[in-house]
């Protein structure tokens, strides 16, 4: 890609992640216009940054995408329009990392449990085998690209085993052991926590069923940072409910927000958030960082960072 760019919309759907004028602002800065556009502004782009996808997309020069997942966007009509897609890949590592390794803590300290029972003003102890320490148990991630690794540096100090899942059983640095996707079965059985960090896609999808619920162990819990889809939700309700896994950690889910009548709600043993494990008061600024290199980029003749399409 070649284009000039003259006027960088930020797209009003990035309001889901953090207010589109702090992005504006933090490039202010670059020797474009840069400016808050809604749908309708979208025409008058040479580019914009956005976190959904709108048809008027296909009329300009290039694409940022606020998230690394790019499964909302056609890729084939992109492709075809001439139209270059970059994603924000590279910048969650560590804010996911983390929220897993809250999830870990939750479940082995039983705090989700002290939570609810603070907020009903109930002083309730675990039962004396219920709480456990990190050390000694095995995280197996499934996906060690940028998610699953930033997993494995927070979680791996904490003195878990991280086991790794991926195309290959190439080593991974931060992983103990990795398995090829075909040896998933095998990797996910012995695992105190299983960890879904793969992108959507057609081979990913339901990538976790009934199947892989019977596998995994009875005591284990089932972490899903990734998409929703990727794991069959009602297989993942029915392998709750029959004891088949003990619990869950669920930042994604089929259908968004989760439906009221969801019995992951309620569920002793899950813990739901509303997909926001990505999230920091500095992502606008690493999104900024991304954009600010291409538009360098692209000023000196050079091909765009994290492209996609």
């Amino acid at each position: 890609m070649t284009a000039n760019i003259e006027r960088l919309g930020i797209q009003e759907s990035v309001e889901a992640i953090f207010p589109p004028s702090e992005l504006a602002g933090y490039l202010s800065d670059l020797p474009v216009e840069v400016t808050v556009v809604d749908e309708a502004g979208i025409a008058d782009c040479d580019a914009v940054v956005t976190r959904n996808y709108f048809d008027a997309l296909l009329e300009i020069d290039w694409i940022h995408s606020t998230q690394a997942g790019v499964d909302r966007f056609p890729l084939e009509a992109l492709a075809d329009a001439g139209v270059a897609l970059t994603n924000s890949t590279g910048i969650h590592g560590r804010t996911v990392g983390e929220n897993v390794a809250g999830y870990l803590l939750a479940f082995a300290r039983r705090l989700h449990d002290q939570i609810a029972s603070a907020t009903e003003r109930r002083w309730e102890r675990p039962a004396w085998d219920e709480a456990f320490t990190l050390p000694g148990t095995t995280a197996c991630v499934v996906g060690t690209g940028t998610l699953g690794r930033g997993i494995a540096d927070v979680v791996g100090p904490l003195g878990v085993r991280v086991t790794g899942v991926r195309r290959s059983d190439d080593p991974v640095p931060g992983f103990d052991e990795i398995d090829a996707t075909d040896a998933l079965h095998e990797a996910i059985a012995d695992a105190t926590f299983v960890v879904a960090a793969v992108p959507l896609t057609e081979d990913t999808r339901e990538l976790f069923g009934a199947a892989e619920f019977e596998t995994m162990r009875s005591d284990a819990y089932f972490v899903n940072v990734a998409r929703g889809a990727i794991a069959d939700e009602s297989a993942l309700i029915d392998a709750l409910e029959s004891g088949a896994i003990r619990g869950a950690a669920l930042d994604v889910f089929e259908t968004e927000p989760l439906p009221r009548e969801s019995p992951l709600w309620t569920m002793d043993e899950v813990i739901v958030t509303p997909h926001a494990a990505a999230y920091t008061r500095d992502y606008h600024r690493d999104v900024g960082d991304i954009v600010r290199r291409n538009v360098e980029r692209l000023e000196a003749g050079g091909e765009l960072t994290n492209r996609v399409v």
